[in-house]
C-alpha cells in the first residue's frame, strides 16, 4: 500500500482529462481503506471508481483513493431468485456478462454501461427500460468519519432518476464496498424500450433469451455511443428533463415531433404524484444545432447529441464551458432546464 504524490488522473477517467492529484493510492479491502484514511487524516478524501461519470475541471487537492475491491459470490438462492454480491471495484459490464453466462436474469438491459459496480447504486444507473433499483438488494458502505460499516437496503438508498442518497444527503460520507443483487432464475424480458425489438428482428432472433437481449443492447449502444478508449467521453452528459404536463402541451403544439416518455414514479421522489412528462435531452440539444459541434478538442458527438467528447487534449473546463452554452441555448429555445448527469469536480 503506497501513497503517491502529484499523479496524473488522465488514465483514471473516461474523459481522459489530465487533472493532477496531490496524493493518490488504491485500496482492495476495507482495512486498507481505513489505513489510508488514517495516514492522511487532515486531507480531503475523494473516492474514485471507474471514472466513467466524472469531469475533472481542475486539479484535485487532497487524497484520491481508487476503489479496487474485487470479487463476485453467490450468497443464496431460492426457487425464484439468486442473490449475488459483487465488490465495488468490479467492472460493471464484466459483472453483467458473468451473471448472463450463469442464466441469472435482470441485468441484460444494463449491458455495456461503463463504470464499476460501486457506482451503479450511487447513480441508480438505467437503460432500455430497466433501472438498477429493480435488481438491487443491499449494499455495504464504510462511513469515512465514523470508521464504521453500514448496510443499506433499497428503502435506505432513496433511489430516484439517476439519483440516490449517496449523491445528495450522504455525498462524500460513505465508501461503497460491495453491492448485492436479486436476480431472477426465470427471466422477465423487457424489449419495448428504444430500438431493442427492431435490433432483435435484425439479428434474426426467433426465441428471446437474456443473451439475445444483452447482445441487442450491446449492438445498439456500440452503434450510437463512442468508445471511451478511442474518444474520451462519459456517456450521457445530461439527464432527460421532466416537465409539467401543462408545459409539455404548450411545447408539443409548437414542436409536434418532440419525443416524450412517461415519468417513472419513485417512492422517495418529491415529485411523486405530480403530472410530469419526460423529454429527450438529446433531441432538444440537437434542435439547438449542437450535434457534431466541435471547438478545439471539446465537442458534441456527431451521432448522439447527449454525449460530450474529448477529441484529444480538451480540458475539463473547456468541456464544462461547452455544457454551459448548451444548457443556456436549450433553456432559451424551449424554456426547459437541463441537468448534468456527470459529476463535475
Amino acid at each position: 500500500m503506497q501513497i503517491q504524490e502529484n499523479i496524473s488522473l488522465r488514465q483514471y477517467n473516461t474523459f481522459g482529462i489530465d487533472a493532477q492529484a496531490d496524493y493518490f493510492s488504491r485500496f482492495t479491502n476495507v482495512d486498507e481503506l481505513g489505513e489510508l484514511i488514517e495516514a492522511k487524516p487532515r486531507l480531503k478524501k475523494m473516492i474514485l471508481g471507474g471514472g466513467s461519470n466524472i469531469l475533472f475541471t481542475e486539479d484535485v487537492k487532497g487524497l484520491v483513493l481508487k476503489n479496487e475491491i474485487m470479487g463476485v459470490e453467490e450468497v443464496k438462492e431460492d426457487d425464484s431468485y439468486v442473490y449475488v454480491r459483487a465488490g465495488a471495484g468490479e467492472n460493471w459490464h464484466r459483472f453483467v456478462q458473468y451473471c448472463i453466462r450463469r442464466q441469472w436474469a435482470g441485468l441484460e438491459n444494463l449491458s455495456l454501461i461503463p463504470g464499476n459496480v460501486g457506482a451503479a447504486p450511487m447513480q441508480n444507473i438505467g437503460a432500455y427500460g430497466v433501472e438498477l433499483q429493480e435488481v438491487f438488494n443491499s449494499l455495504t458502505a464504510f462511513h469515512i468519519h465514523e470508521r464504521k460499516l453500514y448496510n443499506f437496503t433499497t428503502g435506505d438508498c432513496a433511489f430516484g432518476y439517476r439519483e440516490s442518497i449517496f449523491k445528495k444527503k450522504y455525498k462524500g460520507r460513505f465508501v461503497i464496498l460491495n453491492v448485492s443483487f436479486r436476480l431472477r432464475r426465470h427471466p422477465v424480458f423487457h424489449t419495448s424500450y428504444g430500438a431493442i425489438e427492431h435490433e432483435l428482428e435484425r439479428m434474426g432472433v426467433k426465441e428471446l433469451s437474456i443473451q439475445s437481449i444483452a447482445q441487442a443492447v450491446i449492438n445498439i449502444r456500440s452503434s450510437k455511443l463512442p468508445d471511451p478508449a478511442v474518444t474520451g467521453n462519459a456517456g450521457s452528459f445530461f439527464k432527460n428533463p421532466e416537465i409539467s404536463k401543462k408545459q409539455f402541451d404548450a411545447l408539443q403544439k409548437k414542436y409536434p415531433a418532440m419525443p416524450h416518455y412517461p415519468v417513472k414514479q419513485y417512492a422517495s421522489s418529491a415529485a411523486r404524484g405530480k403530472d410530469l412528462v419526460k423529454l429527450a435531452a438529446g433531441w432538444l440539444i440537437e434542435q439547438c444545432g449542437w450535434k457534431g459541434f466541435r471547438r478545439g478538442d471539446a465537442g458534441v458527438h456527431a451521432s448522439q447529441a447527449l454525449v460530450l467528447v474529448n477529441y484529444g487534449s480538451a480540458t475539463g473546463k473547456g468541456i464544462y464551458d461547452l455544457s454551459e452554452e448548451i444548457l443556456h441555448s436549450v433553456h432559451k429555445k424551449f424554456g426547459v432546464q437541463l441537468e448534468r448527469e456527470v459529476n463535475v469536480v
